[in-house]
């Protein structure tokens, strides 16, 4: 499974890519409000620079029409650039249009099978289920992604399923367990994920160790 981050915040894609383990970006219009005042193309291109892998960028349109001449603007911007559309007849629509001009797609605020289904159907490179937003409604939201999965399995099917609206570290081991191709995750919950209580104590005490093995080299 790979790591996408979820945010259009550059110094947050920065740190992760350092780590060593960042694949690519999604990025909506909601975290786009908070990119401090740059423009969609400059915060896409930007972010280009520092990851070499899918970054999405999401549509704003509701007709098929204007979801692809949005999403053949945003492809011009870089080759990296995946085109996000809504899990809706329109959004399907926009897909199979935009796959025969070779532009790729991320079917995003997937909530069920139907749509990921639906959505693989039509040509879609990417399924976003949202798992976080099902868990507020008392859903199971990574059932959506684990039936994903065996559905796409099943019927040879390539789309790739990205576990969206990450809330927390365990999300990302379900999200793993269940199969998902890509899990995409807000910085902050990536860095809950990336710390252990215990690693830091056991630096601490080997740091301490090695003081006092130099000192007795003295």
């Amino acid at each position: 499974m790979r790591i996408f981050l979820d945010t259009a915040d550059i110094n947050e894609i920065r740190e992760a890519a350092r780590w060593g383990i960042l694949s690519g970006v999604t990025t909506n219009p909601t975290l786009m409000m908070k990119s401090r005042g740059a423009s969609h193309e400059a915060v896409i291109k930007e972010i280009a620079t520092i990851v070499d892998g899918p970054i999405s960028a999401e549509t704003v349109s509701l007709d098929t029409a204007g979801m692809v001449e949005e999403g053949r603007r945003f492809a011009r911007w870089h080759p990296n650039v995946v085109v996000k559309v809504p899990s809706t007849p329109n959004g399907w629509a926009a897909v199979k249009q935009l796959k025969t001009e070779g532009i790729r797609t991320n079917v995003t605020l997937c909530f069920s099978a139907n749509q990921a289904l639906f959505a693989a159907l039509a040509g879609a490179y990417i399924i976003s289920p949202f798992v976080g937003r099902l868990d507020d409604i008392s859903e199971d939201g990574m059932q959506v992604v684990r039936d994903t999965v065996e559905i796409y399995r099943q019927h040879g099917l390539e789309t790739l399923v990205l576990a969206a609206s990450i809330r927390h570290p365990l999300h990302i081991i379900d999200a793993a367990k269940a199969g998902a191709d890509i899990a995409t995750v807000p910085f902050k919950v990536l860095e809950l994920a990336a710390r252990h209580p215990l690693t830091d104590k056991g630096i601490e005490n080997f740091l301490k160790d090695w003081e006092k093995f130099k000192a007795e080299q003295h």
